[in-house]
């Protein structure tokens, strides 16, 4: 380890500071672009001790446990200058591509919004640790707040620490996933006791009918259900399937689907690819005909339920749902060309194959949802070189105050 004194030339892709340095690149997490800091160093890395010459972009952070959580990894960047990097990251994404695209300013994300997160938690001699991992560890750091969640999360969290304790040992970390629903807290734990005998079962069930969790899954195993969760949308209540996407905030989700449905007005049919539990399908069908293609059998079954109660009360147009792996199985140009419009709503390792199959497809407008960037412009590009023009891409910030990039990316062909 070695003391130094360092100028900082830019903030890197996931939000360290970088250093240029004869030997290659030293990241520095907490650093701004242009400052001076002090830190020691270690190979690569280097850890803060004390910034120098602080950039006119420094501001306080939002949160006291901002510097040892590795939920965040920006809120030292005023506001302003942390949108244009998020954008610019965007932007560099599509340049490495070699693609030119009109890119709109980042839709910003509001703190107090973020509707879902997944915890770590467990237990130590004397009490149960629950919060979130240091950055780049795999250290627990206790946290009793959190600015960016919703409020009815953030003040579940001293409960949720009482619930999930019982079941936790001190081998192993556990993970606790939380989603607010309209129906209360979805909670899902994994890596806690394994195979819970009867009584620690009724102990857990007692703990969330207690602090009034809607449905409490263990390992996959649903131990208590109150309620169901519920999830409202285009008008549509769809009970949530343990473990089921979705986007992280309401206005995020809002933001997308609108971006989407205008994209695809005036079109007839429409194909959505990786459907999930109907996030654009049931916007979509209130004036089109829709398709739903999604993998997760849990999610295809909560989608036609939803669809068979509530779709005649609201006017829904035929809206299928097809189970199908489509990153194994992807729907070919022909079964594409049957269609006036797609939506593709890839997990993180994006559509390679299926992509492959829409570029040598007649569909006139594909609407494109992504949350990487990295994925989202290989998979522009192959379409691009099928014949089709990104005519436009729009970024969202639906992870505040994190190197990470939503975006809907809209392609005609030529």
């Amino acid at each position: 380890m070695s003391e130094a004194s360092l100028t900082i030339d830019h903030v890197g892709a996931q939000g360290d500071g970088v250093v240029r340095a004869d030997a290659g690149p030293i990241y520095i997490a907490r650093t701004l672009s242009g400052e001076t800091v002090r830190a020691d160093i270690v190979e690569d890395r280097g850890t803060l001790l004390e910034v120098l010459t602080p950039s006119q972009d420094r501001t306080d952070p939002h949160c006291p446990h901002f510097g040892t959580c590795g939920g965040c990894a920006l809120q030292h960047q005023s506001e302003p200058s942390y949108l244009t990097w998020k954008r610019d990251q965007l932007v560099r994404t599509l340049e490495s591509k070699g693609i030119d695209a009109p890119v709109a300013e980042i839709i910003p994300c509001a703190p107090g919004t973020r509707r879902r997160a997944t915890f770590a938690a467990m237990r130590t001699r004397k009490t149960v640790r629950f919060g979130f991992f240091e950055r780049a560890t795999h250290t627990i750091v206790d946290v009793a707040s959190c600015p960016v969640l919703v409020p009815e999360l953030e003040a579940a969290m001293p409960a949720l620490r009482e619930l999930v304790g019982p079941g936790l040992t001190r081998k192993g970390k556990a993970s606790v996933s939380v989603t607010v629903t309209a129906s209360g807290l979805d909670v899902s734990v994994t890596g806690g006791k394994a195979d819970p005998d009867l009584a620690l079962r009724q102990t857990l069930a007692d703990g969330a009918a207690k602090a009034d969790i809607a449905r409490l899954t263990w390992d996959g195993d649903i131990l208590t259900e109150r309620r169901s969760p519920v999830l409202d949308l285009a008008g549509i209540e769809v009970a949530l399937p343990p473990g089921a996407f979705l986007q992280a905030t309401k206005s995020g989700e809002e933001t997308m689907v609108s971006l989407v449905v205008e994209a695809l007005k005036g079109r007839a049919t429409i194909v959505d690819l990786f459907a999930g539990c109907g996030t654009f399908s049931l916007a979509l069908a209130g004036s089109h005909k829709v398709h739903a293609v999604e993998g997760a059998k849990a999610q295809c079954a909560a989608l036609e339920l939803a669809v068979r109660r509530q779709g005649p009360r609201v006017g829904l147009k035929p809206l299928g749902v097809e189970r199908r792996d489509l990153a194994r199985r992807p729907l070919r140009h022909d079964e594409l060309n049957s269609y006036d419009a797609a939506v593709i709503d890839p997990p993180r390792a994006g559509a390679a194959t299926q992509c492959e199959a829409l570029a040598t497809s007649s569909i006139p407008v594909i609407a494109s949802v992504s949350c990487n960037p990295a994925t989202f412009a290989r998979d522009a590009r192959t379409l691009i070189d099928g014949g089709y023009r990104l005519e436009s891409v729009t970024p969202l910030d639906q992870f505040l105050w994190s190197p990470h990039i939503e975006l809907v990316g809209i392609f005609k062909r030529e």
